[in-house]
């Protein structure tokens, strides 16, 4: 097999693929483009959308746990799925897809409120086979508007006006399906593609991601937001590398889950995976290079990092799927633990090691939505990352047959995918239970 030949263009392709700007948490932001579509819809059809609008909004019940406490971004502080519906029908650009409120004016965001007062908008569970699910059906007078969006944050499935079919697609379409085929990420060749990728192929993405998500971060540590969970870990860290990285990365999440309006790069469709997979990296990065100017490390050893840590998680979450019980920052962790192995010098042996070590520290973390808390769990994920990396580079390691950890890297993650996707199905029925106070 013909390592270049085969897999180098994929990798590079799902990394700008995962690799994309969203602003705010990504459920609330896709309730919002299905709202953006549905009014299109209307506007194209030349209904007044001035008018009083009944919405039915049926969502899975993943949807409904990730946006019920999360605030919204340009809605002055509102949260949950009325706000996200409002901002998204009221002032959302549905060519924007995961931007789509990030040109709202003050003008329109002040009327928001009203536009929930004046308006119908249920919410209704809905029990299918998708984890992620949104329907929303809009009805001005006569006149009946029908979104579907499922399996992803922008696939849009349906959409009928007066029961006339305008759009439809059975499953999501990639510009190439072959560069998209994630089934072809395996721990040892995303190391050996950090290394020989050529910086070029991957620099605008990374960039991207470095500027995006270091922002929101340093936002989160300069102002109040939510738990404050990255100011106080900054507090009481004194000045300890592992806490310092923590601090950043769950202030980023500070940040974002309470509203603010930076947008982040997201990777497997989560904001704040994207945080865990690339702020540690680059805040352990930062941090060396002010404390030793003497460091081997360089820019370039960054990118590459950061490569591996992206992948890393992309690898593991596309074993475990997009919504579950499992908490996705855990597999971030991984991923950033990763970077930072390979920062420091290390390669196979060592990422291997400290993969495992992270998944067999976390692994019992579960998703209760998207909130402030997330901030904390982010951190606990971080220092896990790092703490594995630690661990092995002590000659120190979990073996297979402790727990649910297997003899070597891709068993574990193909056990820890089965926990998720299999052994939490129950859990994550009981959380969204008792969130609803069912």
């Amino acid at each position: 097999m013909d390592y270049l030949d085969i897999k180098y263009q994929t990798y590079i392709d799902i990394l700008k693929e995962e690799l994309i700007p969203a602003m705010g948490c990504t459920e609330p932001i896709a309730l919002a483009y299905c709202a953006s579509i549905v009014r299109k819809v209307f506007e194209v059809n030349n209904i007044d959308i001035k008018d009083k609008v009944n919405i039915d909004v049926i969502v899975s019940g993943n949807i409904l746990k990730n946006i019920k406490s999360v605030t919204v971004p340009n809605t002055s502080g509102l949260h949950g799925i009325p706000a996200a519906v409002a901002v998204g029908y009221v002032c959302g650009d549905c060519y924007k897809k995961l931007e789509v409120i990030s040109t709202a004016s003050k003008k329109l965001i002040d009327t928001l409120p009203s536009f929930i007062d004046n308006n119908i908008i249920n919410i209704i569970p809905c029990d299918n086979d998708h984890t992620l699910y949104i329907e929303i059906k809009a009805k001005i007078k006569d006149d009946l508007v029908s979104v579907i969006i499922q399996d992803s944050h922008t696939f849009v499935h349906k959409v009928t006006f007066n029961d006339k079919v305008l759009y439809f697609k059975e499953k999501e379409e990639k510009v190439n399906v072959a560069s998209a085929d994630k089934t072809l990420l395996n721990i040892i060749d995303i190391i050996k593609f950090g290394e020989i990728v050529e910086i070029e192929k991957i620099k605008e993405t990374i960039d991207r991601q470095i500027k995006y998500n270091m922002a929101i971060a340093e936002e989160g540590l300069k102002n109040n937001y939510g738990a404050n969970v990255g100011k106080t870990i900054l507090k009481y860290g004194h000045n300890d590398i592992m806490q310092y990285c923590k601090a950043y990365a769950a202030a980023g999440s500070d940040a974002r889950m309470n509203g603010c309006d930076l947008p982040v790069v997201i990777n497997s469709g989560s904001g704040n995976q994207g945080l865990t997979a690339s702020v540690p990296v680059i805040a352990y990065y930062n941090k060396v290079l002010t404390n030793n100017t003497n460091s081997n490390m360089n820019i370039d050893t960054l990118y590459r990092a950061l490569v591996i840590s992206n992948l890393v998680t992309i690898h593991i979450k596309n074993n475990i799927g997009k919504l579950s019980a499992f908490c996705g920052v855990v597999i971030a962790g991984a991923g950033c633990g990763a970077g930072i192995s390979y920062l420091e010098g290390g390669r196979e042996k060592e990422i291997c090691h400290t993969i495992v070590n992270t998944l067999a520290n976390v692994s019992g973390i579960v998703c209760d939505g998207a909130k402030s808390s997330c901030a904390a769990k982010i951190a606990s994920s971080v220092e896990a990352g790092i703490f594995g990396y630690y661990m092995y580079k002590e000659g120190n390691q979990f073996y297979g047959g402790d727990g649910i950890i297997k003899k070597g890297v891709e068993k574990t993650i193909e056990s820890i995918g089965k926990l998720a996707r299999v052994g939490m199905c129950e859990t994550d029925k009981e959380i969204i239970n008792i969130m609803i106070n069912k």
